[in-house]
């Protein structure tokens, strides 16, 4: 099927800590002349919705509101649907995406990247949450990422953990939920088998977007390692960076 739709990871695709990866710009502005939909996936949970488009637009990556997607607008969206009242283990850079929500005597548990707001009093209160029957959201699970000192803790291990301690399973709000890859499809009115999913996470955006049915490409950038191969799925294409995925999706 032809290609219609492609879908972007950030962090570690277009940008590495402060700096943006050589060949980024180029790549976008290819993939705008290509009249191809274009929709931003991320499991960015330490800043805002709104904060992160302003960043991206500081670094040159103009991006329209409506090209985003993140979980925690998901979550929002799910929290308000079936009255829930979260206590929300976030970074604090988070908090405006969950404005409005109601947070007294919580139901539910939402829990994203909160680095080094992660304490124990909270999670402790988190887990006597998930152990008398409240819910618990994931906005990622993603294991670590690329930080400009290293590899770092991400979501995932902090989720892990209380769904070990509560017995628990959390529901998943980010990549690589399937929900996450159809609404930015759905945006588009796009089928999976005409999109493509790039990104330096070989679990939560390749092997996610293959096991919803689009094509993926891995980049050897951000938090990519050697050897991240041999966990690709079936069908998955490896090149170095965001420039040479946009060549193998044969954009001039």
């Amino acid at each position: 099927m032809t290609l219609r739709t492609v879908l972007l990871d950030l962090g570690g695709v277009f940008y590495q800590g402060d700096h943006l990866i050589p060949g980024a710009q180029g790549a976008l502005a290819r993939l705008r002349a290509s009249g191809l939909a274009l929709r931003f996936v991320t499991n960015t949970t330490r800043q805002s919705r709104a904060e992160l488009l302003r960043e991206l637009a500081g670094r040159g990556i103009a991006i329209a509101d409506n090209e985003l997607f993140t979980p925690a607008v998901a979550a929002h969206d799910l929290l308000r649907a079936r009255a829930l009242r979260p206590l929300l283990l976030i970074h604090p850079g988070l908090a405006p995406d969950f404005a409005g929500l109601d947070i007294a005597a919580p139901n539910a548990v939402v829990v994203g990247d909160a680095g080094d707001h992660f304490r124990y009093a909270d999670l402790n209160r988190a887990f006597r949450l998930l152990h008398a029957g409240a819910p618990l959201l994931a906005l990622g699970r993603n294991r670590y990422f690329q930080d400009q000192g290293g590899l770092s803790l991400d979501a995932g291990p902090f989720v892990a953990a209380l769904e070990y301690a509560a017995g628990v399973k959390a529901e998943l709000l980010g990549k690589p939920a399937p929900a996450l890859f159809a609404a930015a499809l759905d945006s588009t009115a796009c089928p999976p088998a005409a999109a493509a999913m790039i990104g330096d996470d070989v679990e939560a955006d390749v092997n996610g977007a293959l096991a919803a049915g689009l094509r993926g490409i891995l980049v050897k950038t951000g938090k990519y390692r050697p050897g991240d191969e041999a966990r690709l799925a079936p069908g998955g294409a490896v090149v170095d960076d965001i420039a040479a995925a946009v060549d193998l999706l044969g954009m001039g």
